[in-house]
This record gives structure tokens, sequence and C-alpha cells, in this order.
């Protein structure tokens, strides 16, 4: 199935896919209702999932019922929230009360939690239609989206190659207009690196923003947030989903304010560092050109920009230390896992000492302190999103490459769940062979809000 006319388009199924914005605009002046956008939704993910496998569980009934509830919300004039009614995703880590969470992986049981995670409650209590849950690798491992369980989801704009991971089917579903966004989690680029390959829009917010219980085995590298079509879309689903919940020891508080609040107020006299490579990356022309193009962009906009790395060294090492433990640490509790590559890297951690931990604990330290300085001086960092286009589906590692570790590709991400700091990609253009690129933005501890003002100057500029 040639998916590229719905994305051209930004029809799915024949339905115009509208703004979570733009929707609500339409229930309050009953052009629209929530009914009639969920089974648009739910049309979508008939049409389009078969193709790309994004979803592991669809819930037709319970979201035509939530539908409904929204819609007399809207007619009586009481919604819950901007975003009422607003067909949604969740990745299948995050726990609901009413559905299985299976993680990827034939070693979990499906049983119902009584429970929902931090995001999923500030969904449900925002009045959003929950459509179902999208697919992960086994225990969001790595950054692509296949399992044995669920077999490999694909790319909306070439179903021969990856929708990128851990959040793959947040971002597969997203894209084609199976819902208009998305929840997924991010623990070394997981919602980036899928955002970057199929073309949609997501921020990884500040460590605690969103909270997040249970915590991952992963640490305090996991972050969760939103994935969508569309900066402003980003910014009101981090609305809903920020908010202090008392359940995660390192929850922020509330935030007082809207981050669609001066969205649109451009990047004048912003200072941004632009870093083609960091100093150690090799990109593929096509990406270097498309992320060029977009910083001079910014500097039109009125951005002072300097070419400058940041000045660290790839922290790597560190990362595996603290990504390996955690594998290992989810592999133990489970009983095992069926990806032979998330075996081997468990193996891996179970080896590792708590002295190394503490190495690389302090590796993340410095870091952190390293570019804290830094953005005494750049009020943001721009680099590219990844380094390639997506490559062929179901392969953890580009055919040939130098590299069996899913990081060796993903250079740009993982530094920043490290130091935790605010990371977004937005789309900058298609490569000659028609596949997305993506530009990062990366900004200083809490300010969220200035990385998004950022995304959504260079989404105006390239629209």
């Amino acid at each position: 199935m040639d998916l590229s006319v719905i994305l051209d388009s930004g029809t799915s199924y024949g339905v115009e896919i509208l703004s979570a914005a733009a929707l609500g605009a339409a229930f309050a002046s009953g052009t629209l209702s929530p009914v009639e956008v969920t089974r648009a939704a739910l049309a979508a993910i008939a049409a389009h999932d078969p193709v790309v496998n994004a979803f592991v569980l669809v819930d037709p009934d319970r979201a035509l019922a939530d539908a409904r509830r929204s819609a007399e919300r809207w007619r009586s004039g009481a919604p819950l929230s901007p975003a009422d009614g607003v067909p949604t995703s969740v990745k299948d880590l995050l726990l609901t009360s009413h559905w299985p969470t299976l993680r990827g992986s034939s070693h979990v049981v499906a049983s119902v939690s009584d429970d929902d995670s931090p995001a999923v409650a500030r969904l449900r209590a925002a009045g959003c239609v929950l459509l179902g849950k999208t697919t992960t690798p086994e225990f969001g491992w790595k950054g692509v989206t296949d399992s044995v369980r669920f077999g490999v989801t694909r790319n909306p704009h070439a179903s021969d190659r990856t929708a990128g991971g851990s959040s793959g089917g947040s971002a597969a579903a997203v894209a084609l207009g199976m819902g208009t966004w998305s929840v997924g989690t991010d623990g070394g680029g997981s919602l980036r690196i899928p955002a970057a390959f199929t073309g949609t829009v997501t921020i990884k917010p500040t460590y605690g923003l969103v909270p997040l219980w249970p915590a991952s085995p992963f640490g305090t590298l996991s972050h969760a947030g939103p994935m969508t079509r569309s900066v402003a879309d980003a910014a009101l689903m981090l609305d809903v989903l920020s908010g202090f919940d008392a359940r995660d020891w390192s929850a922020m508080p509330t935030p007082t304010g809207s981050f669609l609040d001066g969205l649109d107020d451009g990047v004048a006299g912003l200072r941004i560092a632009f870093s083609p490579d960091l100093g150690y990356v090799r990109n593929a022309p096509s990406v270097s050109a498309l992320v060029r193009a977009a910083v001079s962009g910014l500097a039109d906009a009125g951005a002072v920009v300097d070419e400058v790395d940041p000045g660290f060294d790839d922290p790597v090492e560190a990362f595996h230390t603290l990504w390996f433990a955690g594998a290992a640490k989810v592999v133990a509790g489970f009983g095992g896992a069926d990806d032979p590559g998330l075996l081997r890297v468990a193996g891996l951690g179970a080896a590792l000492t708590a002295a190394d931990y503490l190495d690389a604990t302090a590796v993340r330290v410095d870091l952190g302190a390293r570019m804290g300085r830094f953005h005494e001086k750049y009020d943001l960092l721009v680099t590219p999103t990844l380094p390639i286009t997506a490559f062929e589906a179901g392969r953890d590692v580009p055919a040939g490459w130098h590299s069996p570790n899913w990081t060796s590709w993903t250079p740009y991400t993982y530094p920043f769940n490290l130091t935790q700091q605010p990371a977004a990609s937005v789309p900058c253009g298609l490569s000659s062979d028609g596949l997305p690129v993506g530009l990062q933005i990366v900004g200083p501890r809490h300010a969220d809000a200035r990385v998004l003002r950022a995304a959504r100057a260079v989404e105006a500029f390239l629209a």
C-alpha cells in the first residue's frame, strides 16, 4: 500500500487530519463531534495498521463510549480540557487501568493493572479518547521497533524501512492519522529517533516534568513525552501530560503556565550553537545539507547562530553501563527475554560492578555540569537528530554497519538523556530518496518552552 498520499495530503482514510487545537475549536462550535473523529481514527487504523503494525491493542467499543461522553460534555459547555475528545494512543510500556501492558515480550503475563501511569491518568483526566496501545521493542530496549511477540513496525514513508524506536508504534500511528497524538517514552532517544525517521514532532521534556511510575528499569535516563504532527500539538500535549504526581519521587511541580504561551514569539535574539557533528559524528550528506538549511533559516529569522561544538567526548560507554545494567535488571525481573540483542546486552550488564555504575554516573555528572556551563553562553544547541535516514525494517542497525549496538547510529540523542535536558526533534525536509530528516533542538534544563518556541520557528519557515 502506498501511504505517501496520506502523508502528502494530510488526510487519512478520506478524512482531514486536524490538529488537537483545531479539533477543540470544531468540537466547541459543533462542526465536528468527538464521535466522528474517533470513528475516522478507527477507520484509519483498520486501513493502515496492517501495513505499518503500529498497534498491539485497539479497543473500538471503549473508545467510542469515551467519545460519546466527550461529545456530551462539549454539548453542555463543560469540556474537561481543550484536549477533551482528542483521539490518543499510549505506548505499551505505560500502565493503563483497563488494558494489559505487555511491553513487547512473551515473558509478560497478559494481566490488567488497577492503575494508570501518571501520563495516562493525565490524558484520562483531560478527556482524551484512548484508542489503544502502540508497539514497542521488547521492554523498549532499542532504537527500532520490532519484537518476537508483535512483529516489525514499519515506516509510513516507505514500508520496507524502520519507523525507529522505541516509540516507533506511536510515531507511525501519528504520522498516518491513526489518532491525533500519542504518548511515548525516551531513555536514549526513543521519542526523537522515530520522530526523525517518520517526519513527526516530539519533545523529550526536562526529566521529571512528565512523571513516570512505576519507575523505569533504566532509571533516570527515561522520560515520557508527546508525539504529534505539529509543534503546537506537542506544546498542548505537554500541558496535558505535565503535572506533579506523588508516586514519582522525582516529579517536578505542576507548571503554572501553558507551553503554548509565547510559542509563536520566534527566535530573534536567541543565542544558538549549531554543532553539525558534535565533533565526532559522520553524517549522511543529505542529512547534513537539510540540517544546515534549517539552521540558516534560524539565522534568517533573527537568531544569533555560532557553529560550535559543546566540547565533550562521546559518552557512549557511560551510557552503555547505565543502559546495560537496566537491561540486566529488566530481564532478570521478568525471567528472560525473546530478543537476542537484549539478552546480549543484559549479559554484559549483569557483569558490571557497583564501581562501574558509579564511574558511569560520574561521567554523567560531569557532562551535566559541562552542558550547564555551555548554556550560560548559548540559549539552545542545535544538531541533527540522527546522522542517517531510516534503514531496512527488522534490523537493529543498517546492513553492513560497523557495530551491533543501536547507539552507534544514534549519537546525537543519548547524551541528553544522561543530562536530562529538554530535546525536541522537528522535521527539516526529505532526503533525495523521500525519507524524513530531523533537526534536534536542545535546551538547558527547564527551558522546555524555549525549545518548543525554536521548533515552532523551524516548522513555520519550512512550511
